[in-house]
């Protein structure tokens, strides 16, 4: 009996607690309520948002002001450039004014001094030398290691190419050609600095461009009822080519090409042969001519035995590439130029 009391006690306290337990929060005292979020429905988010947003605007603001005071910056796509640049023409050999050498000028104060450097004589020794001396820098050997024998000209002088090899310095190479025939070429160093030039040592002699021999082509099949047929029609044309006949020209132009002549000062000798391979409706024609030169008058009368020899035109043979279409069954011409075939025996 006293067992089952105490189980009914223990069943009793036990449905107390938990009744007190849930009444509990009701019977709480107001300052021991715990404060709740209202931020139901995910309000919250909506509140980081605007905060990231605000913050995002008020970087990019200071950005633009911090720029606006102090300018804007260098543009590393525009160095990036600049040194590719510089470095492609260091490799090359070739500068430009990004290299900070002026090119330019190098080249024709080179010009000059080579035209004064390749032509001596022992009559003109000392107006050489004195020539020069505007070249070279203070002290320097006026005469540049010439012995003061011999004598020399030279007909014409070009650049050949310019070869940087600093920011001061750079070597101007000319391609000349002297009064004994030969093609040379002239390594002349020069200096550079605060807008002044000087040769800064003795120029190079070297050898001039080697002959290059073209691979020989043969050609394709030729249509030769095509050539029999331009044989007839190109003496005309070349005529008028020859005067600047527009008028003739334009009979032979295919429609929209417009063909300039030369002008007068030649005149057609003869049309010495035409190739026209097999094709279509539009051919590269070859065809080679003899121009008749008009000579100009002698300045005082010759001898008579020269006299019979001068009074002959004289006359160059010439190869031109002509572009031909079929036109209303006649063949048209679009362009005329200088021919790149190179054919054994030349056009059959």
């Amino acid at each position: 009996m006293a067992r089952r009391a105490l189980l009914e006690r223990s069943d009793q306290l036990t449905a107390d607690d938990e009744a007190l337990q849930l009444r509990q929060p009701r019977s709480a005292r107001p300052d021991q309520v715990m404060p709740h979020w209202r931020g139901a429905g995910g309000r919250w988010l909506v509140w980081v948002a605007r905060a990231i947003a605000w913050a995002a605007l008020l970087l990019i603001g200071y950005r633009g002001v911090l720029a606006i005071i102090e300018g804007p910056g260098p543009s590393p796509s525009r160095s990036d450039n600049a040194a590719s640049t510089a470095s492609a023409a260091s490799s090359s050999g070739v500068a430009s004014r990004g290299a900070q050498f002026p090119v330019t000028e190098a080249e024709a104060f080179a010009l000059e001094f080579g035209h004064v450097y390749l032509n001596f004589s022992p009559a003109t020794a000392a107006a050489r030398s004195a020539s020069l001396a505007r070249f070279l820098p203070p002290g320097h050997d006026r005469s540049l290691g010439w012995n003061g024998a011999g004598a020399q000209r030279m007909l014409d002088e070009q650049v050949a190419s310019v070869s940087v090899t600093g920011k001061h310095s750079a070597v101007v190479t000319l391609l000349a050609l002297l009064s004994h025939g030969k093609m040379i070429e002239l390594g002349v160093p020069i200096y550079a600095a605060k807008g002044g030039m000087s040769v800064s040592g003795e120029p190079a002699l070297l050898p001039g461009p080697a002959k290059a021999v073209p691979p020989v082509a043969t050609p394709p099949t030729s249509d030769q009822a095509t050539e029999a047929a331009l044989q007839s029609q190109l003496p005309a044309f070349f005529q008028a080519y020859a005067s600047g006949d527009q008028a003739t020209l334009a009979r032979f132009a295919a429609g929209g090409a417009h063909i300039r002549g030369l002008g007068g000062g030649v005149s057609l000798a003869a049309v010495d042969s035409v190739y026209v391979p097999a094709g279509g409706s539009s051919r590269q024609v070859v065809v080679t001519v003899t121009w008749d030169v008009a000579s100009a008058a002698p300045a005082r009368k010759p001898a008579k035995k020269v006299a019979s020899v001068s009074a002959a035109p004289a006359a160059f043979e010439m190869t031109y590439q002509l572009t031909i279409v079929r036109q209303g069954g006649s063949w048209n011409i679009r362009s005329i130029g200088a021919s790149t075939q190179t054919l054994a025996s030349g056009p059959p």
